[in-house]
């Protein structure tokens, strides 16, 4: 496999309050240090795939309001391939444009397909993973989607039920996907993970790009006639302007809804690599560092006394002294502080603004 047709892309235009007050819709948690260790999320996901692919084959897609701090937070990648949408339009039309741009230059490339705001603990097996979807890819017309094996019954995730009783010829780690699954409730996530063929859907693709653009061609003929029609303007001075102007006419829909539901050639690779969305302050609590008391601490000058369970943030230099308090949220961030029961985080995203 020829190095130099790999691509890495990472999807960096979300947006909303989840963190809050640590992420805001001004800078959403991509671009925040979220584990106080000196790397934003969106710098992280690009150091877990450096050395992978040559540098000049990273792709960034965000939104144009964010583009400057993709380019503050990652000067590696290269200005022509930080591509900026014009409007939100959920992950179909985002991924279809990035595969007709990297198209344009390599109609032989893979690539994977990754969000900017997860984490992941095993960075060695991640590689490895990575890698041997790539091989993959290049030599099947498939789709492989990573399937993260669930330690709970998680609401929250999507899921993939996959077929575990024969793998593929090529690739004995990977398997053919019978059907994704919403978001369950409670009794349904409990049935999902009584079984060893369910995994979370982390929303991490690989494929070759002839693979994917056909796939868009045969059940998204609408985006798909967009972005063939630019192909002559990509990497020319036209190309922001006509995305600007063609970028809006593309249906608001899920890369899941919109390819991997409706074709048949998809498959799943189902790993174990300590990856969580970060999508709450609880899930943090799950995967941090906790003191003899089960605390998350992060930041400097901070002091529980007879507090278990805790998840606490501050990015000032105050002095923080909590007392008595179990199960609770604490996060200050510029002025702004947020205390509340763990229990209670999802609701109170309303009084969020």
């Amino acid at each position: 496999m020829a190095k130099n047709n790999n691509h890495i892309v990472i999807m960096a235009g979300g947006i909303g309050s989840r963190f809050w007050p640590m992420s805001t819709v001004e800078c959403p948690k991509q671009f925040v240090d979220v584990l106080g260790c000196g790397r934003t999320l969106l710098q992280m996901t690009y150091d877990r795939f450096k050395g992978l692919v040559p540098p000049e084959n990273f792709w960034v897609i965000t939104s144009v309001d964010y583009a400057d701090k993709v380019r503050e937070q990652l000067p590696e990648v290269a200005e022509g391939n930080i591509l900026k949408e014009p409007c939100r339009r959920n992950t179909a039309p985002c991924i279809a444009y990035v595969s007709w741009r990297i198209k344009a230059i390599n109609p032989n490339a893979n690539i994977v397909i990754s969000p900017s705001d997860g984490l992941i603990l095993n960075t060695v097996e991640f590689r490895r993973v990575i890698l041997s979807s790539l091989q993959f890819a290049e030599e099947t017309d498939s789709i492989i989607t990573l399937g993260m094996k669930p330690n709970r019954p998680e609401t929250g995730y999507g899921y993939i039920q996959a077929d575990l009783t024969c793998s593929t010829a090529r690739n004995k780690e990977i398997f053919r996907v019978d059907s994704f699954r919403e978001k369950p409730d409670l009794a349904t996530a409990q049935k999902y993970i009584s079984k060893s063929n369910y995994f979370w859907n982390a929303g991490i693709f690989i494929w070759n790009v002839s693979t994917v653009v056909n796939a868009f061609r045969i059940y998204q003929p609408n985006i798909s006639q967009i972005f063939e029609d630019l192909l002559p303007y990509y990497g020319t001075e036209k190309e922001q302007e006509l995305v600007n102007q063609q970028y809006p006419l593309c249906e608001k829909i899920s890369v899941d809804y919109a390819i991997m539901e409706k074709t048949e050639e998809i498959f799943v690779f189902p790993v174990d690599f300590g990856w969580s969305d970060l999508g709450t302050w609880g899930a943090l609590h799950s995967i941090y560092q906790l003191d003899a008391q089960g605390n998350a601490i992060i930041g400097q000058n901070i002091t529980l006394v007879e507090s278990a369970n805790c998840v606490v943030y501050s990015n000032s230099d105050k002095k923080i002294i909590l007392q008595g308090l179990d199960g609770y949220i604490v996060a200050e961030k510029d002025g702004a502080l947020l205390v509340c029961k763990q229990s209670e985080e999802q609701r109170l995203t309303q009084y969020v603004k």
